[in-house]
């Protein structure tokens, strides 16, 4: 009888092999489970490469998000006429309102009734009188008169002048005149044709030729080494004032004219 194989009888009647484990052939063999073990091995890896897949790929057919379009920064255009200083109330809208730019309008004071009406200012800072229909006007401040002569004029030796400290002198009154000074008694109408502009005055007035009469912003902005000016005691006014066409009065209007009125930032509008 073999020791490496033998048979034992079953109850039935019948045999199988017994190996020296003691377990029988069918249920000691480690193949069926190995290969039930690689058949999971694969379902998992399959499960885990479709995961990745779905994560990491666009469905085809998805339209792309649409993409904002950028929006355009807004603008303030803000008229001036010469001489005007908005300079603080331009300073005081820059700090509170950063996101809307203002835009400085150089004007005349014989267009600016035509841009705020033409839509070519949104506002504007003007001479007065200005024609107030279709417009909106506020009055600023009055402007004093000054009387412009050159440095080494016997005029400059006052600290103010008068109408008959004027007497003998010719009297330029340029083309962009905005005081509409008309004759004074006692002085003289130049012999040539007046200037174009109160710059070219104020030059020929250096060259010790008359004297003109100009608000005092204008006299400063104009100011030259060879001239200088005086105040004009009972001369005609300057008067400044805002105005904004009554069809276009936006936020940023009122915006402008709150800061002119010294509203503060938390200031309600009233």
């Amino acid at each position: 009888m073999s020791r490496s194989s033998s048979r034992q009888p079953s109850r039935g009647g019948s045999s199988r092999p017994v190996t020296s484990s003691g377990r029988s052939g069918a249920r000691g063999s480690g193949k069926p489970a190995q290969k039930a073990s690689a058949s999971g091995a694969q379902k998992n890896g399959t499960k885990k490469s479709s995961g990745a897949k779905k994560s990491g790929v666009v469905k085809k057919g998805t339209p792309p998000r649409p993409v904002p379009a950028p929006t355009e920064p807004r603008v303030f255009r803000l008229g001036a006429v010469p001489g005007s200083t908005p300079g603080k109330w331009i300073r005081i809208w820059r700090q509170r309102f950063a996101d809307v730019t203002l835009e400085l309008v150089p004007l005349t004071a014989a267009s600016q009734r035509a841009a705020l009406v033409a839509g070519d200012v949104d506002a504007a800072i003007v001479r007065l009188p200005i024609e107030e229909d279709d417009l909106h006007v506020i009055a600023l401040y009055d402007e004093i008169p000054v009387v412009v002569v050159a440095a080494d004029s016997a005029l400059s030796a006052g600290d103010e002048l008068r109408p008959v400290d004027l007497s003998g002198e010719v009297l330029i009154v340029p083309a962009d005149d905005v005081l509409e000074v008309g004759p004074i008694e006692g002085t003289e109408t130049p012999r040539f044709d007046p200037p174009e502009t109160t710059e070219d005055a104020i030059a020929t007035v250096a060259a010790g030729v008359g004297i003109v009469i100009v608000p005092m912003s204008l006299a400063r902005l104009h100011h030259r080494k060879d001239v200088v000016y005086r105040p004009f005691v009972d001369g005609p006014i300057a008067p400044v004032g805002f105005a904004w066409h009554v069809d276009r009065q936006t936020p940023d209007v009122d915006a402008f004219i709150g800061i002119i009125r010294g509203r503060t930032a938390n200031s309600s509008r009233g």
